[in-house]
């Protein structure tokens, strides 16, 4: 009887295997890999391309002794799968299940929480130098992409451990993907090391010639030595990360697992930092996810014999209405332009860039470069649109409050994935975007509670002197029509600026005002439903402004009711509803109570928006509950 991948005793039973066993384990775990993503959606063509190096450092090294550590880590599925967890992966990303990324605490082989990009290096040479103080015996070893290297923070760690000399291995992971394209000079740079073997070629011939010269052959050569490294760094395809000090070896081929094993076992015993070039395909092995890395990057449940989505929205999404409305935008205006972090098609952009390739600006995985860049754009006069995940462009606080926010420049934030993401976990939910935004001088924080706000707010920033943030959730833009009917028109905004300024109300109440923050407006509705249905009057207010904040509204409001709740998809420390307290606090109304319902002061899990919010209590029934018991003096 065969084995499947739940029999084997991992990653003990790989040191047994034979290279033909190990090659016929890839084909297995690719299969394994198409199945379970197909049902419960994931990071597919990022770990179909490193199943033959996942093998090959698991055949050569011991983990955990042994620290295995992956930049970003949605590449780590195969890790999982070669660590012991093949068991648990129908329960990939979902709620209580195996997380999409390393977690120390899911597993003793997870070294080192990840989700975003460019810190493993400076990791693995924590682990590398706690490990030498320790006088302790064990290999570090990063994996990091191309798209990673692209972020400063890996050169500030390569440059760090070069000049340590301590004793580690970087495997630069090389796909010519982040999940857009790469981009840039050290891509460039890659790709010329990808086919050129210049340098060695070189250095053997001038070694053959000069050898060969009968007499002066060995004395001609050793005297020309002292050239040797001007020419090695000029020519070798390692050049770049040898002057930085590493030992180099590459390209390797990503997907030989023969050759692999057989440099890191070198690299093994080497005591210095090394770094291995592999090259390797995102996708390998899946034809769909070959021709569109892409879309294959992080996607939904699909039907794995034609790669088409199970289940796909008529309705427009966030994305689509914000890279639409800016294109709209774009035609009138050629002031605007647009800046994205390695995720054009992702932030609603494509199309952005096909019609205007020379005014949209892929930085890379580099949002505090980005944001700085877009700041010097601002600068120079032009209206720079800078579209980053929220979870992501937290990345770059230090540029929005200094190069931005300081310099009074008008840029514009338009920050997707705002709030909970669901299965991404931990380090992809955008629960911190009002807290750090709220508290920067000169900035404009708004959140639209549907897609046609979104479009009007994104006219109405362009009319500020200064910076302005939107964010935006994840998924469908709904429509929600305010109590009276009316929507602000397009002049509303330009002409009428003041008009635009502050909160909405949707229903009127008597007993207790609900004021709610972008998508929370929606189920702000069905709570006041539940309400009435009690028998108790609840009005609701969609915020829109988070900051300047809209004082007469909330105040108003204090005033005829007395009793206040604030609704927001963002942690409640330093967000709306803090802000909201404030307030009152100020106009010293202490007689006014006041609940503010949020995320809590913890990093939420991993599941669907549904379930975290049912466990967290920000659905509509729980909601509802926590009204009555405020409004009972429970809570």
């Amino acid at each position: 009887m065969n084995k499947t991948l739940l029999d084997y005793s991992f990653p003990e039973e790989l040191k047994k295997m034979n290279d033909r066993d190990l090659e016929l384990l890839s084909y297995e775990i690719r299969d394994f890999l198409i199945e379970k993503v197909s049902k419960n959606g994931g990071h597919l063509a990022s770990n179909l391309g490193v199943v033959e190096l996942t093998i090959a450092l698991h055949s050569v090294f011991d983990s955990p002794k042994d620290k295995l550590i992956w930049d970003v880590g949605h590449q780590s599925y195969v890790h999982k799968i070669l660590t012991g967890r093949a068991g648990s992966f129908d329960g990939l990303r979902r709620f209580n299940g195996l997380s999409g990324f390393p977690k120390r605490e899911e597993s003793i082989h997870d070294m080192f929480d990840t989700g975003h990009s460019s810190n493993s290096i400076s990791a693995a040479m924590g682990y590398a130098a706690a490990r030498d103080l320790k006088g302790e015996d064990y290999s570090v070893v990063a994996v990091i992409g191309d798209g990673a290297l692209t972020g400063g923070m890996a050169y500030e760690a390569l440059n760090n451990a070069g000049s340590s000399h301590s004793r580690m291995i970087v495997i630069l992971n090389d796909n010519e993907m982040s999940i857009s394209k790469n981009i840039g000079g050290i891509s460039q740079h890659l790709a010329k090391l990808r086919a050129s073997h210049t340098y060695l070629d070189l250095k053997k011939q001038l070694k053959k010639t000069l050898k060969g010269i009968p007499g002066v052959g060995e004395g001609l050569y050793n005297s020309v030595e002292h050239i040797r490294d001007t020419v090695k760094y000029a020519l070798s395809p390692g050049g770049i990360f040898e002057q930085l000090g590493f030992k180099y070896f590459g390209p390797v081929d990503g997907h030989n697992i023969h050759d692999l094993t057989e440099i890191l076992s070198a690299a093994k015993l080497m005591d210095e930092p090394v770094l291995i070039h592999a090259i390797t395909k995102k996708g390998k092995g899946y034809r769909n996810a070959e021709n569109n890395p892409g879309k294959f990057h992080g996607i939904a449940a699909f039907d794995p014999t034609t790669g088409n989505l199970a289940s796909v929205s008529e309705k427009p999404s966030y994305s689509s209405v914000f890279g639409k409305k800016l294109l709209q935008m774009a035609d009138r205006d050629n002031r605007i332009v647009a800046v994205c972090a390695a995720m054009i098609e992702a932030t609603g952009l494509g199309k952005f860039s096909q019609k205007y390739p020379q005014r949209i600006f892929d930085a890379g995985i580099a949002e505090a470069h980005a944001v700085t860049f877009a700041a010097g754009l601002a600068a120079g006069g032009y209206r720079p649109v800078v579209a980053i995940y929220s979870t992501f462009l937290q990345r770059a606080y230090d540029q929005i409050l200094i190069d931005v926010c300081m310099q009074k420049l008008p840029v514009l934030f338009a920050i997707d994935r705002a709030g909970n993401v669901g299965s991404d976990g931990e380090t992809h939910h955008g629960v911190f975007d009002l807290s750090y935004l709220s508290h920067m001088p000169n900035m404009t924080v708004l959140a639209p509670k549907d897609g046609k706000e979104l479009e009007e707010m994104m006219e109405y920033a362009m009319t500020l002197p200064g910076p302005c943030a939107i964010r935006y959730p994840r998924g469908e833009a709904p429509e929600i029509t305010p109590a009276d009917g009316n929507v602000l028109e397009k002049q509303d905004v330009l002409e009428k600026q003041d008009d635009f300024f502050g909160s909405r109300s949707i229903l009127t109440g008597q007993d207790v005002e609900l004021f709610a923050v972008g998508k929370m407006v929606s189920v702000g509705t069905e709570v006041c439903e539940l309400l009435r249905k009690r028998g108790i009057q609840a009005g609701l207010t969609n915020a829109r402004f988070i900051k300047p904040i809209d004082t007469d509204s909330i105040l108003a409001a204090a005033k005829q009711t007395g009793k206040l709740i604030t609704l927001e998809d963002n942690v409640i420390e330093g967000g709306y509803g803090s802000s909201v307290t404030q307030v009152l606090a100020e106009k010293r109304m202490n007689a006014v109570k006041i609940l503010n319902i949020g995320w809590p002061d913890r990093f939420v899990e991993q599941g669907s928006t549904e379930e975290l919010c049912c466990k967290y209590g920000l659905d509509a029934e729980s909601i509802a509950e926590r009204v009555c018991d405020f409004l009972e003096g429970k809570a």
